[in-house]
């Protein structure tokens, strides 16, 4: 209510009543505070609030705040649109909801370990990974994760942006991917076509030489000079053999590469490259579903290679299936059979591939796209193959397609393995 002052002034009070015992009889007294000040507080309270909503109803990235036990507190409008949720839908329900398998059962389990050991992962850090909307499509999306504490309570707030609505994050990842393609090529055709002409000039010579004498001397049809023409020949083939030789060391060396390979977790590795991958397939509403091995050791590769040849099997999936009714893409990491290494497998739901197309899949210049310059498979298995690895692939006609590579595990980790 509000008080009236002896100049006239109004203000906002606060009343009570209280009996209190005199002469006569107990009394009734009416006491009013001045809470001027604590209205112009919860006013201004208010005021911030309401600001700080509008702010974060226009702030194009959602904001996703959970507690300890990972149940969601805030749900932002961007949230809304980016996940398909209403608010009221999510809030007090766990923040794995929006995670696709293996992630949504992990969730607690990174939780608990952080607050436990206070171990960083995702927290303060920020990653590339994979959400799952209300439709169950899933989409590229880069999260950073902060914390803050508030009445004595810790809270976590997620700050989420869909890569795949960025147009210029596109574009700087088909650059990017075009620019690996080409130093790739550049470095395969570069250094074959320097090497080649330099060191197999001298054996094409001889070889054509020998030949052309062998030519003169049978020509001469001189029955004497017979030995000689088959020595040409003999000779010739030689140089022939020797030329093949320079061309097998010369694809060895070029197969060695110059590679900086460091131990690497492969599921973040598959993770990312994935993320990475469906940016712009959005339209397509493609599934990716993970099956990662929570136990693997680390792989000894080179980071930006072995993404490279996950990218690129992925994309590869994701156009065969913009067509298909089934849009489904299967990746899974597990131990090798002889436990010396990883395997990774992936596999779409597309229709296959013709017997004629999986014969020659991983010859250079031969490819199943109008545009295409057939050297993307022929140079992932010359990169699964320089980290120690295989790269393979099992198809059928309406069966889908699946690509499965190697990988060693690192040298530290194997000795580890020993000693324990």
């Amino acid at each position: 209510m509000w008080g009236r002052r002896a100049d006239g002034r109004v203000f906002p009070a606060e009343v009570s009543f209280r009996e209190v015992e005199q002469e006569g009889g107990p009394r009734m007294v009416v006491i009013l505070h001045d809470i001027s000040l604590r209205k112009a507080q919860r006013d201004a309270l208010r005021e911030r609030e309401q600001r700080l909503s509008a702010i974060l109803a226009t702030v194009p990235d959602a904001i996703v705040t959970v507690d300890e036990q990972g149940l969601i507190e805030s749900f932002s409008e961007s949230a809304e649109r980016m996940f398909g949720y209403k608010a009221s839908e999510v809030i007090g329900e766990n923040v794995r909801l929006l995670m696709p398998s293996p992630y949504r059962e992990s969730h607690d389990g990174y939780i608990e370990r952080y607050l436990r050991t206070g171990e960083r992962r995702i927290i303060g850090i920020g990653r590339v990974v994979v959400g799952l909307r209300a439709d169950g499509t899933t989409f590229p999306m880069e999260l950073h994760v902060g914390e803050m504490e508030t009445a004595g309570r810790r809270l976590f707030i997620g700050f989420v942006r869909d890569l795949t609505e960025k147009e210029n994050t596109e574009r700087r990842l088909q650059d990017l991917q075009a620019q690996l393609m080409h130093t790739s090529r550049l470095r395969l055709l570069g250094r074959m076509a320097s090497t080649l002409a330099h060191e197999i000039n001298q054996p094409l010579t001889a070889i054509a030489n020998y030949v052309q004498a062998a030519r003169h001397l049978l020509e001469s049809g001189r029955a004497d000079l017979t030995p000689r023409a088959l020595d040409a020949v003999t000779k010739a083939a030689a140089q022939a053999t020797r030329a093949g030789e320079i061309i097998r060391r010369l694809r060895d060396f070029v197969s060695r590469g110059e590679t900086e390979k460091t131990p690497q977790d492969l599921n973040k590795l598959v993770e990312e490259a994935t993320a990475l991958a469906l940016i712009g397939a959005r339209e397509w509403k493609i599934r990716i579903l993970f099956s990662l091995a929570g136990d693997l050791a680390p792989v000894l590769a080179d980071r930006v290679q072995i993404q490279q040849v996950i990218l690129n099997i992925v994309r590869n999936a994701v156009e065969v299936l913009q067509t298909h009714d089934r849009r489904e893409i299967h990746i899974t990491t597990a131990r090798s059979a002889d436990g010396s290494g990883a395997v990774v497998s992936i596999r779409d739901t597309g229709p296959g591939l013709p017997d004629e197309v999986r014969a020659n899949l991983f010859r250079p210049f031969i490819s199943t796209k109008k545009e295409g310059m057939g050297l993307g498979l022929s140079i992932c298995r010359e990169i699964v193959e320089t980290h120690g690895g295989s790269l393979t692939v099992e198809t059928a006609p309406g069966a889908g397609t699946t690509f499965t590579f190697t990988l060693p595990f690192s040298p530290e980790t194997e000795a580890i393995d020993d000693a324990a």
